[in-house]
């Protein structure tokens, strides 16, 4: 290891952040010197090399359609993230820095050697695509690119200005591609955007039109298996992906503040699409989103069919239905059970006549989860890895 490459990881060590690294194909060696500098407790909460097919897929928690590609290695750090955030303090910042590569082997390649490395954290993520022009170096050459391009973007993504020297050769491309979520969630939080989303892969939505027509809105604070069965049952029924949408601002609770929007929605990363809006009512999120589900839960479904949140007016309350039926929305309920611990399905719901059509049900044997964020917070359990 040289002077340079020590002096970086040792301001890499001296950073708070901590992060989980995954590398597959290539970018052992960057593990290897991080490993090799005193202090890489400080940096590493964990380090995975999944190599075959089989432990690529399980942590990936999908099968992609390339597995050297710059949307699996967004995929892959969306991953690492909440893997670090589960392992790691709330409090504490966490980032995914993760390698998918094909570079020299001991039998030749037709296809191009290179490398997808990505980095993911809340405010933003960043994946380079690095191309390697093929027989100019040997695998120690190659692997001493990708390595170098990895800490580099580990760096980077630290806030240091640092950075290792790259031997580009004219054969050679390095392609950075950003996404700014701070930026979108400062403007959402000042109200000069009403939405924005997060993809799966990270790639930021800021158009309706590309939205899944069915939305499952929430607090997730935190996000937790409840949750996701919710998300998986309605998506069988519904026929379609569901969105999660984080309630930026709530009738009953003060608007969240940016850092705070973006831990939340940090939970999703590598896994679902999250959408954050300023729509604190459904009639808002109905001129938000036309033609969408809502799924809610039964406590939900009492808020949206209660005068109180009209102004007290029930007529309000009536137009506002049909608004939302206007605009071509429906919702679907899940059961909850009540602080009397009694399971409250659609069949208990005082729906106004007029209004049946507008409400269906997920059947009790379909989806019960007795679980929620106030439980996990109050009892100090995590929630969704």
């Amino acid at each position: 290891m040289d002077t340079e490459t020590r002096k970086l990881i040792q301001a890499i060590h001296n950073a708070p952040p901590r992060i989980v690294l995954v590398t597959a194909g290539a970018g052992t060696q960057a593990l290897s010197h991080l490993l090799g500098v005193a202090g890489a407790s400080r940096t590493l909460l964990e380090a995975l090399v999944p190599y075959s097919e089989a432990s690529f897929i399980e942590f990936l928690e999908q099968t992609p359609a390339q597995f050297v590609s710059a949307e699996t290695a967004r995929l892959l750090a969306g991953r690492a993230l909440t893997r670090a955030r589960w392992l790691e303090t709330a409090d504490h910042p966490s980032i995914g820095l993760v390698c998918t590569a094909t570079i020299i082997t001991d039998r030749p390649k037709r296809g191009e050697h290179r490398a997808h490395i990505a980095t993911w954290k809340p405010e933003e993520l960043v994946c380079y695509s690095l191309h390697l022009q093929k027989g100019a170096r040997d695998r120690a050459g190659e692997e001493d690119m990708v390595s170098r391009v990895m800490l580099n973007a580990l760096a980077r993504a630290y806030g240091l200005s640092q950075q290792l020297p790259l031997p580009i050769l004219t054969g050679d491309s390095l392609v950075e591609e950003r996404e700014d979520f701070s930026k979108m969630a400062l403007q959402l939080r000042q109200g000069d955007l009403s939405f924005f989303g997060v993809q799966e892969n990270g790639r930021l939505l800021t158009s309706f039109h590309s939205l899944p027509k069915a939305i499952l809105s929430g607090a997730f604070n935190p996000l937790h298996d409840g949750h996701l069965s919710l998300a998986h049952t309605a998506s069988e029924i519904l026929g379609q992906p569901i969105a999660f949408e984080l309630a930026a601002v709530n009738v009953d609770k003060p608007p969240l503040e940016t850092a705070v929007i973006l831990d939340r929605m940090a939970q999703f990363a590598g896994r679902y699409c999250i959408l954050a809006s300023r729509a604190p009512t459904y009639l808002e999120k109905s001129r938000l989103y036309p033609g969408t589900t809502f799924i809610v839960g039964y406590d939900t479904a009492e808020r949206i069919l209660h005068p109180r949140y009209y102004h007290h007016s029930y007529d309000q309350m009536l137009a506002a239905l049909a608004e939302i039926r206007a605009r071509n929305c429906r919702f679907l309920v899940a059961g909850r059970t009540g602080p009397d611990g009694t399971f409250r399905h659609l069949a208990h719901l005082n729906i106004p006549d007029g209004f049946t059509d507008l409400f269906a049900g997920i059947p009790p044997e379909r989806f019960r989860r007795d679980i929620s964020s106030t439980w996990l917070r109050q009892t100090g359990q995590k929630g969704s890895r």
